[in-house]
């Protein structure tokens, strides 16, 4: 099945702590069901220091439930996506204004 949302979609929080915000997807994963976005559903993980980098109270997005996100169109409005053939090809679309994404 064809992916609704994609890695680098700009999308709005449906629900939770974070409802309204806007982030754009960083990374995804279908088989869970989950995405992570830039800005949203921050944690703070303590981390030890290494070599490489400093340790103490780094702030970490975690993933998100993809049923609480909602793409945003071009008038910066959240709508559903669907799918149709644009000549041989499957394309994705914005329900609220057709247009092609």
């Amino acid at each position: 099945m064809a992916a609704k949302l994609k890695k680098g979609d700009k999308v709005v929080m449906l629900a939770g702590k974070d409802k309204g915000k806007e982030g754009t997807i960083s990374s995804i994963n279908p088989k869970s069901g989950k995405a992570v976005i830039d800005g949203i559903n921050i944690s703070i993980r303590a981390t030890r220091q290494t070599q490489e980098s400093q340790g103490g109270r780094i702030p970490k997005a975690m993933p998100v439930d993809l049923s609480n996100c909602a793409l945003l169109d071009a008038n910066g409005k959240a709508t559903r996506v669907g799918f149709k053939m644009d000549g041989d090809k499957k394309v994705r679309f914005a329900k609220t204004t057709g247009d092609v994404i």
